[in-house]
């Protein structure tokens, strides 16, 4: 009895160590991996969260130093091109000047009988022609293109108002009265201007225009050689085209066109 006593409690306590050793076992494992789940959690749960932050704040200074660069070679760009403008602007200038054309302050009187001057036609697109009233048919055919050029032109309501004139150099037969009846032919913006020989001769001068009288028939008629071309005024006054009459009214057009989009103002 005693022998089997001391095995039943020999049974009892290896069973109560088992009991132990299984919850001891079982809790030590579930703590353990709560630990572990706890340390390994928390690092990866704040690792992306930092990631994205410096990620944001990498792509805001990237962004920020591209707009400083960009902006800084807009600058530099814009410097640049004003100073290449600037310095084109200049040398049209020395150009226009070298041309000497239309560098003088005309005088004249109009189809009106109006005093007029080259500053009233400041600040204006011009086309001019110089003639003479009897001419046969050059003249009216030229002054025909120029009036449907000045037309053509209108109707474009990107482009300011182009003054067509027309100068005589014929101021013997061609005085205010006979101005005002031949330019009613032509566009009704047309201004004829004439003066005496000496004034017509000086404004014919100053654009480099040939005009010779030829000799009279037995009526006193006669024909006046001269140069034949429609010159293109800028606002400033200063010569900047001329078209021959191998140029057609869409060519002219077209060149005035351009002359005018890439105006610039001296």
């Amino acid at each position: 009895m005693l022998g089997m006593s001391c095995v039943l409690n020999h049974l009892r306590a290896e069973r109560g160590f088992l009991l132990r050793l299984q919850r001891t076992g079982q809790t030590q494992p579930c703590l353990s991996g709560q630990l572990s789940q706890r340390t390994l959690t928390r690092p990866f749960s704040r690792a992306p969260h930092s990631a994205a932050s410096q990620a944001r704040l990498k792509l805001r200074t990237r962004l920020a130093v591209t707009l400083l660069f960009g902006g800084g070679l807009l600058g530099v760009w814009w410097y640049v091109d004003s100073e290449k403008q600037q310095r084109l602007r200049q040398q049209r200038v020395e150009q226009l000047r070298k041309v000497a054309l239309g560098q003088g302050a005309f005088s004249l009187l109009d189809h009106t009988g109006r005093r007029r001057t080259k500053q009233d036609f400041l600040g204006s697109w011009v086309l001019m022609y110089f003639g003479f009233t009897h001419c046969p048919d050059i003249c009216p055919e030229e002054l025909d293109k120029l009036s449907a050029v000045v037309s053509a032109l209108d109707r474009d309501p990107s482009l300011p108002p182009v003054q067509p004139v027309f100068v005589t150099v014929d101021p013997e037969r061609d005085d205010v009265a006979a101005l005002a009846r031949y330019v009613k032919d032509f566009h009704p913006r047309l201004i004829g201007l004439t003066g005496t020989p000496e004034e017509v001769k000086h404004a014919g001068r100053d654009y480099r225009v040939y005009a010779s009288a030829g000799p009279k028939d037995e009526d006193g008629d006669y024909i006046v050689d001269h140069t034949i071309l429609i010159y293109l005024l800028s606002p400033d006054g200063l010569f900047l085209d001329y078209y021959n009459r191998l140029k057609s009214q869409e060519q002219i057009v077209e060149s005035i066109r351009n002359h005018v989009h890439n105006y610039v103002s001296l």
